[in-house]
């Protein structure tokens, strides 16, 4: 068996996957190790009980907090990541995420770079991710001069309701921007896909554009390219300088198999990636490998997020609710001069989880009834830096994570604006008015939006990446997953990693193959 490759890539979610798309052409042989298997397309697969209160497709895996106390993270070991799971609302960052703001927590630092950097990715991303959205109707949107590739997703009777009565108030309702590979949606003569259990499920219609349906599988069409699943990357390798990493050491299925590559490109997520640095320690890198600035595993953001279910007289008899947004607050308020975040309709709750919201609004009613009364709102607000919030590891090898909560008072006050919107709308339409709230907020076990543990950055004793995800301190290491965020915004960052996935793609192409590089514009990008 040969294990020598060109290129390795450790892990298949947005970053991993999107990254093997745009390597895929240079002819060279690209191994990639996915620590989990394929998701099986299965009626489990929209089984709410199975999949949300059971946590079928979850790793019974500990993870340690600030005071080493367990906790099971929601996250996911799969083909395809984590973006099998999720919402696939995709959204460009705003123009000013990309600058230093100032928040009620402190303040949020500028990027190396901005906006306009990734502009033409988010472009090429949106294509590849096949995004149904709508220009020019959120104001806070960022510029480009290119459409959605798809119109949006028709709003349900009482979503359509909804934002025209939020736009009596004065509010800028829009088109969530959502990845969809629906069949109707090319062409009209296929039997539609009708889509329910939607956030936090797995597709077994592949309908719901992830990066392994869109990216990972036409790259692995091409024969240059190998997949190893169940193959857990245990270290990363150094040659005798400590310079370069000649290999990776992983266990598949059981067996410790040593991979050897002229190039390594690891995307595992946040944590997963900063702890497999941590774990690669060596004697020329005792701290860890590429942490000379003892930067590896610091400023861990996980964006306040959370849902907020409101219980109206309205009947809502919505399949697929996901479909509606909201940044009036974004940059701040008539009341707040600080940015606050942004709100979404979410996909409905799972049974289990409304009956249990329901127990004093409503007690004794059933969930079909709970559910014809309820509307699904997700709100989120930015969380910042802080050295202090990281990923380390134990004495036994476990993951432990430093995490204390930054610029809530963002988050709290976003609460109260949805609240007082709908105070508003009962004005207008009785059946919004008496709304009672119920919900939830994602604490640390929900690791929601992980990023920024190995930001990147120009000085090397700041930040653990170079401007093109390459690690300070070794000559051939980058990582394409959120690690690389020194801010994170406050709104889904998918379409963020895809796009800068792109971007380290064509650095890699013009600096390491440059006789097949092929910049392909953005009107020839072939959707597959």
């Amino acid at each position: 068996m040969n294990n020598h490759y060109d290129i390795i890539i450790i892990g298949t979610g947005s970053g991993g996957s999107t990254i093997a798309y745009k390597l895929a052409q240079s002819g060279k042989r690209i191994l990639i190790l996915e620590r989990g298997g394929f998701i099986p397309r299965e009626k489990e697969n929209w089984d709410a009980k199975e999949v949300v209160t059971n946590g079928r497709y979850r790793p019974n895996e500990n993870w340690y907090d600030k005071d080493n106390k367990p906790f099971k993270p929601f996250i996911h070991y799969n083909v395809g990541g984590n973006s099998k799971m999720y919402g696939a609302a995709l959204f460009r960052f705003r123009e000013s995420d990309f600058m230093e703001v100032k928040h009620y927590g402190g303040t949020s630092p500028a990027w190396p770079f901005q906006y306009n950097t990734l502009e033409s990715y988010y472009t090429q991303a949106e294509f590849l991710y096949h995004v149904h959205g709508e220009r020019h109707t959120d104001p806070t949107e960022p510029k480009t001069i290119h459409s959605y590739p798809f119109s949006p997703l028709p709003y349900e009777p009482v979503i359509a309701d909804l934002s025209d009565k939020m736009k009596q108030l004065g509010l800028h309702p829009f088109p969530l921007p959502m990845g969809m590979k629906r069949p109707q949606d090319i062409n009209p003569n296929e039997s539609p896909v009708l889509l329910e259990n939607f956030d936090g499920f797995p597709d077994p219609t592949e309908s719901k554009a992830d990066a392994h349906t869109v990216v990972l599988r036409p790259a692995l069409a091409k024969q240059n390219v190998t997949l190893i699943t169940n193959a857990y990357a245990k270290r990363l390798v150094t040659n005798e300088t400590g310079k370069r990493v000649t290999g990776v050491d992983a266990i598949v299925n059981d067996d410790e198999i040593h991979f050897t590559a002229e190039l390594v490109i690891v995307a595992c997520g946040a944590v997963n990636s900063a702890a497999l640095f941590l774990r690669s320690a060596n004697e020329l890198h005792p701290a860890g490998l590429a942490n000379s600035s003892n930067q590896v595993g610091r400023n861990l953001m996980l964006h306040h997020n959370g849902c907020l279910v409101a219980f109206t007289r309205k009947k809502n008899d919505s399949v697929f609710q996901k479909s509606l947004g909201l940044a009036d607050f974004y940059h701040g308020a008539d009341d707040s001069e600080y940015p606050l975040g942004e709100i979404q309709l979410m996909g409905r709750n799972d049974p289990d989880s409304i009956l249990w919201m329901a127990e004093k609004i409503a007690p004794g009613k059933s969930y079909n009834e709970l559910k014809e009364m309820t509307i699904d709102f997700w709100l989120t607000a930015e969380d910042l830096p802080s050295p202090d919030n990281r990923v380390t590891l134990r004495e036994d090898g476990n993951i432990k994570v430093h995490y204390t909560r930054t610029n809530y008072t963002a988050y709290e006050k976003l609460k109260d604006k949805l609240k007082q919107i709908f105070q508003e709308l009962g004005e207008i339409d009785p059946d919004y008015k008496d709304v009672q709230w119920a919900g939830y907020d994602l604490d640390i076990s929900g690791m929601s939006h992980q990023n920024g543990t190995l930001r990147f950055g120009t000085d090397p004793s700041t930040s653990v990446l170079d401007l093109n995800c390459k690690t300070h301190d070794l000559e051939n290491v980058y990582v394409v997953d959120a690690s690389f965020f020194p801010s994170c915004g406050a709104f889904n960052p998918a379409l963020t990693i895809a796009a800068n996935a792109l971007r380290v793609g064509d650095h890699i192409l013009h600096q390491w193959f440059p006789l097949k590089t092929e910049k392909r514009p953005v009107e020839s990008i072939h959707i597959v």
